[in-house]
């Protein structure tokens, strides 16, 4: 049956313990893949059970589990602080995660590879919205490059095993994201966690004041895990690139990537002030001009995915209540 999942095939969720992993892993549930047979088909192993650096222990875990259907999520993930001072970090890293669990994915006869990307791999000065074609059509933001060219090398992998060998493997580049589970870490987090924890300290200390870094003026979009969960599911059963009524580029070609976001941006002071009235912080907020603003503006085309039937749900209000709600301010 091409586009259902089966209960009778493994899923493996690289990076099941992170953000987005988990998210994955709690949408399969609440559709009861899985439940019938204790959850045994969905393969989920830790860091300490499985790392994904080591070629060789991913080549055997393939040929031990045999998964049919993977989901890559795993990655090493940060804001612009850890990109520009870890760069090598995030390129060796980023590298050797994808291509060891792609290439066994490939030669071990799985179904169907669902590789994630970011709205990093587009160009900094991208035409807004950003359609997939504006891949590699001219320089990347630099606050995020290594980054950026690691999914790049990914997404093209997966477009050169489909074109040579038939592999089905496809890519979906999502738009900024939070939830549960995300990092806090101080200097290593993404916006909208960076500015949760910043705001929840600064209330619990009963601080007069927050900085924010940069202006303000940047435009992102920003994206509910959970609806990143539901794509991969709704696209993991909907979306064959190979299929005649499949997305095609510009030229008629099919796709081999798809963006996945809201289509709705914000900019970086008004959801610094969103977050500071739900987390109860009424003090003042100020901008440090000396740091980076990164991309001017970023938000994606999902004209594509919008119509072969998924839209996002949750708005962004709902989505950072449910967020800072559910966390706990003394783990920070």
């Amino acid at each position: 049956m091409k586009n259902k999942l089966l209960n009778s095939e493994k899923i493996f969720i690289a990076g099941s313990s992170g953000m987005v992993g988990s998210a994955i892993k709690r949408k399969l549930l609440s559709c009861d893949f899985g439940v019938k047979r204790n959850n045994s088909n969905i393969i989920s192993p830790s860091k300490k059970e499985l790392d994904l650096l080591d070629s060789l222990s991913v080549k055997n875990f393939f040929e031990l589990e045999k998964p049919k259907i993977v989901i890559l999520a795993a990655a090493k993930v940060g804001g612009i602080y850890a990109n520009n001072h870890y760069p090598a970090d995030f390129l060796l890293e980023n590298l050797k995660i994808q291509t060891n669990v792609i290439e066994s994915a490939w030669k071990q006869g799985v179904r169907r590879l669902i590789f994630l990307g970011s709205s990093c791999i587009y160009p900094k000065f991208s035409t807004q919205p950003i359609k997939e074609e504006s891949l590699l059509k001219s320089e990347l933001e630099n606050t995020n490059e290594p980054y950026a060219i690691a999914k790049i090398a990914g997404l093209k992998l997966c477009q050169s095993l489909r074109t040579q060998y038939g592999f089905d493997a496809i890519s979906l580049m999502p738009t900024n994201l939070y939830g549960p589970n995300d990092n806090y870490h101080p200097q290593n987090s993404h916006v909208i966690a960076a500015l949760i924890r910043k705001f929840l300290i600064a209330k619990r200390n009963n601080l007069p004041s927050v900085e924010c870094w940069g202006t303000g003026s940047a435009y992102r979009e920003f994206m509910h895990v959970d609806d990143l969960a539901d794509a991969i599911i709704f696209c993991l059963e909907n979306w064959f690139p190979d299929d005649k009524n499949a997305p095609k580029d510009f030229s008629g070609k099919p796709l081999n990537h798809l963006n996945i976001g809201t289509g709705i941006d914000i900019s970086i002071k008004e959801l610094s002030i969103k977050i500071a009235k739900l987390t109860k912080f009424n003090g003042e907020i100020i901008w440090d001009k000396s740091k980076p603003d990164g991309t001017p503006k970023k938000i994606l085309d999902i004209t594509r995915i919008n119509n072969l039937g998924w839209h996002a749900k949750i708005d962004l209000l709902t989505g950072l209540s449910r967020t800072i709600e559910k966390l706990n301010i003394e783990s920070l």
